[in-house]
């Protein structure tokens, strides 16, 4: 008689994981466990979750190879343990499992629940690497062995650090690229005049270029302090464990943890001086908050700049064209909208806000932790993230395709009462004064009052209103 095959098995969905909760089935296919699980139903807060933010699951997978090595090398972890987290962290550095990461980014536990999730994704992977199944914790733990060493109070606001630096580096990135757009169209205009404006009203002849290579030097300044706070970010607390004190941590490992992270990350990282205190201050990302709020202020003072300049383009200052990217309106046929400077005036009104929540988180911290680095975390990378991309559509979509009208800008400086203050040195300001009075309700131009009062001669008249020689007294005096 023979017998059949025994019908195919399907394989288990969960396995079951358990915590000081009790016991929970996870989806066997998952790479986190059971500590994740809980945090995902603790906190639906904002929708974005930890895996997209790249720059940060990064920074926590260099941060747990660093510590790895440092824990092989001190006699933590024996050889093959290490050598398959070590490889596991490779891989999500790279770019694998982020999908993984599933927590919310803004969470309570001052960042538990990420190091839990980053701990169980690289735990299980380095399972897989060895050959054993997902969930074998006897064998390789999230805690005993990939978190060896370690408290998420020290390991998160290192991998904050690092992340947030990434942030700022791509941002210094797209405000260079803009700040040389503007530098360009500087040189571009540098023949073109216009009238210079002061609480709006007409004040005294400038070139274009001028306007927009302050704009440039304006951000070459913004430039130079991001890059100074962000060297804040470089002396980060791993080693300090719970409250700093190094419980749990062998002796060395701080130093040889935080040399391995430098030679991981290629940033000049180095241990504080003092652990304790490193671990409940975030000075540094309020301090870094502030900067970007500059930033982010005169970014969106030079946006205000930008509308007013092209505003019109009949009824209004008419001096610049912005590219036209989409059509402006539903019902008015043919308007085009600065859409471009308005998106950037939105996110640094956000950039603001957080610069607010920043500031209240880091006031709130007690003791020797501060539990709300989550939110500072979130705020920051998303302001940089934001402030990021705004730029670079400044850049590319607006200014690079600005034109003018320079006769138009010249005509306007010709028949401008500004033009009287030129005559200030020579005729004092009671007569500069009249002149300007009069032509304000004659609507004659200052050049002709003058000629028609014989208080100057027409070619020495001529010099003084040389809308040349008014714009460039600065820089002649520079030169010398």
């Amino acid at each position: 008689m023979t017998r059949s095959a025994p019908p195919p098995t399907n394989p288990p969905t969960t396995r079951p994981e358990h915590d000081l909760l009790g016991t929970r089935d996870v989806p066997a296919d998952a790479y986190w466990g059971i500590h994740t699980l809980r945090a995902v139903e603790n906190f639906p807060i904002t929708g974005r979750v930890v895996g997209q933010d790249p720059h940060l699951v990064r920074a926590l997978a260099d941060v747990k190879r660093a510590a790895t090595v440092a824990n092989a090398e001190l006699g933590v972890l024996d050889a093959e343990r290490a050598a398959a987290i070590v490889q596991a962290c490779r891989e999500v550095a790279d770019g694998a499992l982020h999908e993984q990461f599933v927590v919310d980014v803004v969470q309570g536990g001052a960042g538990t629940s990420t190091n839990m999730n980053a701990n169980e994704v690289l735990a299980n992977r380095a399972l897989e690497i060895l050959g054993r199944d997902r969930g074998d914790y006897a064998f390789l733990h999230p805690n005993t062995h990939v978190n060896a060493s370690q408290s998420t109070n020290d390991v998160y606001p290192t991998a904050v650090n690092i992340a947030t630096r990434r942030w700022i580096d791509a941002l210094v990135v797209e405000l260079e690229r803009l700040r040389d757009a503007f530098a360009a169209k500087a040189a571009e205009f540098r023949d073109v005049v216009k009238m210079g404006r002061t609480q709006l009203q007409d004040a005294v002849p400038m070139t274009l270029g001028q306007e927009f290579a302050t704009y440039a030097v304006m951000l070459t300044e913004d430039i130079a302090r991001l890059r100074e706070s962000a060297d804040l970010l470089l002396e980060v607390n791993l080693g300090a464990t719970a409250v700093g004190t190094g419980l749990n941590a062998p002796l060395g490992y701080a130093a040889r943890a935080v040399a391995e992270l430098a030679a991981i990350t290629g940033y000049d990282l180095v241990s504080s001086p003092d652990l304790v205190e490193a671990t409940q201050d975030v000075g540094q990302f309020v301090h870094l908050s502030g900067v970007l709020k500059r930033v982010a202020v005169k970014l969106s003072k030079v946006c205000n700049d930008l509308r007013l300049l092209s505003s019109g383009p009949r009824a209004g200052l008419g001096e610049i064209t912005l590219p036209a990217v989409q059509a402006g309106s539903s019902i008015m046929p043919g308007k085009v909208n600065p859409v471009i400077p308005e998106v950037v005036n939105q996110v640094a009104f956000q950039i603001v806000g957080n610069d607010v929540t920043i500031s209240m988180a880091a006031e709130a911290g007690q003791l020797q932790l501060n539990a709300f680095e989550p939110v500072i975390a979130q705020r920051l990378s998303e302001g940089a993230r934001n402030l990021t991309h705004a730029v670079a559509v400044l850049t590319d979509r607006c200014v690079v395709g600005i034109t003018t009208d320079a006769a138009l800008l010249r005509a306007r400086v010709e028949d401008s009462i500004g033009l009287a203050t030129a005559l200030n040195p020579r005729l004092g300001y009671e007569a500069a004064t009249r002149i300007a009075t009069e032509a304000a309700l004659t609507g004659a131009s200052v050049k002709d009052l003058v000629l028609a009062s014989g208080l100057l001669a027409a070619d020495e008249l001529d010099e003084l209103l040389r809308p040349e020689n008014l714009t460039s007294r600065t820089s002649q005096e520079s030169s010398r």
